[in-house]
């Protein structure tokens, strides 16, 4: 197999594991009950809190330091502005009836953005006789955001089809916020010495709009319900444990 098609690959290997997480809805019953709808928005926080840290931040504060910047700054300024972001979004959304989990996934499409960027310098490394990279450790990382992707896109798709949309319409919204990944990859490949100076600020961007979501529209879902709680934890325990090993 050629370099490039290795490459192609490797770049759509975290949109398939989207695509799987959103395949979840065809299990879904018609309708769940209040506590297990409860226990599903809860476990969409813990995601989200888990890989808005390990998944965005820390890298962004790790890739500042290579980048020998102050490296407070990209994430304090990145994850400020992810903010700001929403608010507005929020507010110019403020009329739409599926507000909340359309905020959703939004903020995890943002946050697939720079996953996508980050798969494709590596896949860029490969490609180039310079760098060299391995194709095991180009592999590794595309193979290790499609595993945190699943998750992910579950809980675009679920929530979609607790609201009444179909199954089909449901799977669609949770394989689109994850499309933008192979376009990007493909994007910073062909613009690296662009790209790559603002992937710090991108990465925290990302976490700032994750957590405005977690804390606006999905905390006050749970209303301190037990199994809510109990979401929030397995689903944290789970993404930190994705982010960590892989």
């Amino acid at each position: 197999m050629s370099k490039l098609l290795y490459c192609i690959v490797g770049i759509l290997i975290p949109f398939i594991g989207t695509s799987l997480g959103s395949s979840f809805v065809f299990f879904l019953r018609k309708k769940l009950n209040k506590n297990i709808e409860k226990l599903l928005i809860g476990f969409a926080i813990g995601v989200m809190l888990a890989a808005s840290n390990w998944s965005l931040l820390i890298p962004s504060i790790e890739m500042a330091e290579e980048m020998n910047i102050i490296k407070w700054i990209p994430a304090s300024i990145g994850f400020a502005l992810g903010i700001l972001f929403l608010i507005i979004i929020n507010k110019i959304t403020d009329k739409l009836d599926n507000k909340k989990i359309d905020m959703l996934m939004f903020s995890v499409t943002i946050h697939n953005i720079p996953e996508g960027m980050a798969v494709g310098v590596i896949f860029a490394g490969f490609l180039s006789v310079v760098s060299n990279v391995p194709l095991l450790e180009a592999m590794a990382l595309s193979i290790g955001i499609a595993l945190q992707n699943i998750p992910e896109g579950a809980i675009i798709s679920l929530p979609y089809k607790l609201k009444g949309n179909k199954k089909i319409k449901s799977f669609i919204y949770g394989v689109l916020s994850g499309i933008v990944e192979p376009i990007f990859a493909f994007i910073t490949i062909i613009l690296l010495n662009l790209v790559v100076p603002l992937l710090p600020y991108l990465l925290s961007f990302a976490a700032g709009a994750m957590i405005y979501v977690v804390i606006e529209e999905l905390v006050p879902e749970i209303e301190e319900n037990l199994l809510g709680i109990i979401g929030v934890c397995i689903g944290f325990d789970i993404m930190m444990i994705l982010d960590v090993v892989l």
